[in-house]
């Protein structure tokens, strides 16, 4: 598919993977619309990169809501949704708590499912679309202290299989991508300050570049999952 023209969605486009997604998606002449929590920062980064810029807490169906309306009445059409808002906490099983818990099922299941499913909605109606899943590799295996992170990234990766079985009649490509470590804000769930790179871990270009790839391949054809590991991150 040529991205020249097309509206695409990041949640999360702010920073980190989200925003290097939308600078690649910019340079192939897509039309991106990045959403963030922190609307200062999301109207920088938008002015900075070429985005349009909207607030949209994704653990509020009132946002999501306003996003979409806003989609339909201002930009008039949708083609891809990369839904890739995200946080994580790190606990082992004998401190967990609900409310842990629940902070990041909000973001990365409830969340992640409510805008996907305005997304399917346009993408139903006009018969195609591509939702991207960003998710980790820690949805193919759990770790010592991963039982909030890596059990919401298993739920993704539940969902994005019900999403393919349900949308492929309506010409809609679901799409999973794993990534293993890359070095961003994620995790600083307070601060939200980018960490440096590391010569051996990924970057967000790398994974920026997976998701560009698997959207250009014709729409006869589409890749269920890709898992992105660094070659030597030890």
């Amino acid at each position: 598919m040529d991205l020249k023209d097309k509206v695409i969605l990041i949640t999360g486009g702010n920073s980190g993977l989200g925003k290097a997604t939308a600078i690649a998606c910019i340079e192939k002449g897509a039309k991106v619309i990045i959403t963030g929590r922190d609307h200062e920062k999301t109207e920088t980064v938008a002015k900075e990169i070429g985005a349009v810029p909207f607030k949209c807490d994704v653990t509020k169906d009132e946002e999501i809501d306003a996003l979409y309306k806003y989609i339909k009445t201002e930009i008039g059409e949708l083609d891809v949704l990369v839904n890739n808002a995200g946080i994580g906490l790190r606990n082992e099983l004998v401190d967990l708590t609900r409310e842990e818990l629940r902070k990041v099922y909000e973001v990365n299941v409830f969340g992640a499912a409510m805008v996907a499913q305005g997304a399917a909605k346009i993408f139903v109606d006009q018969n195609y679309g591509d939702i991207i899943n960003i998710a980790s590799t820690a949805s193919l295996k759990g770790y010592p202290t991963g039982s909030i992170y890596s059990s919401s990234k298993f739920a993704l990766r539940g969902m994005t299989q019900a999403w393919q079985g349900e949308l492929r009649k309506n010409n809609i490509r679901v799409i999973q991508v794993n990534p293993s470590e890359v070095p961003t804000a994620f995790g600083d769930e307070e601060n939200r300050e980018e960490r440096p790179l590391e010569s051996n871990k990924l970057t967000p270009s790398d994974i920026a570049e997976t998701i560009i790839n698997t959207l250009q391949m014709d729409r006869r054809a589409y890749i269920p999952e890709v898992t992105v590991h660094a070659t030597n991150p030890f």
